[in-house]
């Protein structure tokens, strides 16, 4: 008869049967668990994970490369660890994980979850190629094309435009570090293929989403007639555009000056930062239309405040009609001389007494604002110039 001793003790040995048989088949080769860090200071073998059921787990360091230098120093008794099982635990060795393949396994999910659902993802880039840039997204290394990057402009890009055989020039770019490497972008997946290990993705498309993510705000905040600041991010032959805080605007160029303007180019500069007032806000077309001319008084408002009826003023003929001639007094401001106002004389057409892009000096004989008409006066001036002098 078995003694309740020994009954108790065949118990406890199964119970420890059991537990060592589930530990075993817990840690199976490709699994993905999650590690307590059992030392304070990894060393140059890598570091021992505790991974339940008093179950022990070797990262060799050559399997955390994943970690930076200043990542690893700061692991600490007790720290969490993601890591994969390479060699599952024996009776004569505990099981061999690695850090770096649960971070590529893991960032391949979650790439695959991006492109899925459109999300973006953040990633640094690391180097430049002549194709375009390679990133570190997720624990995976992807890749950039030249048209889906706006970090670094393409004749900056290490190699570009440079011919093979050159290879002091090759020498030369590849001393000097070109822009963005080590900067963290946001990106969109396009394309993923495990099994290549190809992971295609874009820095252009997150950065036009992220801007219409902006400019969709934007617009709904925006009020027609409000002074907004912004700068100028680009200059075009009908006008420049400014950004107000993510979303760009376009003053055209007729809103750029009450005067006339040959090039928005003489107006403002790419960089520049001024005050704009919202003309217009197409929520339908997500357009901003801007007017920098409107922050000014338009010359006609305040044509009172500068010229009085009698006023002899320097002007330049624009244009010649049968019933007379149109002259300017300022870039906005133009007049009409009667042809009955050009002379004393009688004639049969203006042409008789002036030409377009004649310099005269007119008499101011009429002003109406509200109509935006001024009357002037060729003879009258002449008349009393002549009597002053």
């Amino acid at each position: 008869m078995t003694s309740p001793h020994s009954e108790d003790s065949s118990v406890q040995d199964m119970g420890e049967l059991l537990d060592s048989v589930e530990e075993l088949q817990s840690l199976r080769r490709g699994n993905i668990v999650e590690g307590i860090v059992m030392e304070a200071a990894p060393g140059a073998d890598g570091i021992f994970l505790n991974v339940g059921h008093k179950a022990e787990g070797h990262v060799p360091a050559n399997e955390m490369k994943t970690l930076s230098d200043e990542e690893i120093s700061q692991l600490k008794v007790g720290d969490s660890v993601l890591a994969m099982v390479i060699r599952s635990e024996t009776y004569e060795g505990s099981a061999i994980l690695s850090i770096d393949r649960a971070a590529g396994e893991i960032g391949w999910k979650n790439l695959q979850k991006a492109l899925d659902s459109g999300e973006r993802i953040s990633g640094k880039i690391v180097e430049f190629n002549r194709g375009g840039a390679i990133v570190a997204a997720e624990g995976v290394r992807g890749f950039v094309p030249m048209s889906q990057l706006v970090t670094a402009p393409k004749d900056k890009v290490r190699g570009a435009g440079k011919p093979d055989s050159d290879d002091q020039d090759a020498a030369e770019n590849q001393q000097e570090e070109p822009p963005g490497v080590g900067r963290t972008i946001e990106l969109k997946v396009l394309e993923l293929n495990r099994t290549r290990n190809r992971a295609i993705l874009s820095e252009r498309q997150a950065v036009q989403e992220i801007r219409n993510e902006r400019k969709a705000k934007l617009i709904g905040e925006l009020r027609e007639g409000e002074v907004r600041r912004g700068r100028v991010t680009g200059i075009s032959a009908f006008g420049a555009f400014v950004d107000l805080g993510g979303a760009d605007g376009l003053i055209h160029i007729s809103e750029l000056s009450w005067s006339t303007v040959t090039s928005p180019k003489d107006i403002v500069n790419i960089g520049q930062e001024l005050d704009v007032i919202v003309y217009r806000v197409d929520t339908e077309e997500k357009k901003i239309a801007l007017s920098l001319k409107r922050l000014q008084p338009e010359p006609w408002a305040t044509i009172n405040e500068r010229y009085r009826v009698g006023d002899i003023v320097d002007s330049t003929i624009t244009k010649l009609t049968d019933f007379g001639a149109f002259a300017r007094i300022e870039d906005t401001i133009e007049g009409l001389v009667h042809v009955s106002e050009l002379t004393t004389r009688r004639i049969n057409h203006p042409r008789e007494v002036v030409r377009e892009g004649d310099a005269v000096r007119l008499k101011i004989v009429r002003i109406e604002p509200e109509r935006r008409r001024l009357g002037l006066s060729l003879k009258r001036a002449e008349e009393e110039e002549g009597f002053s002098s």
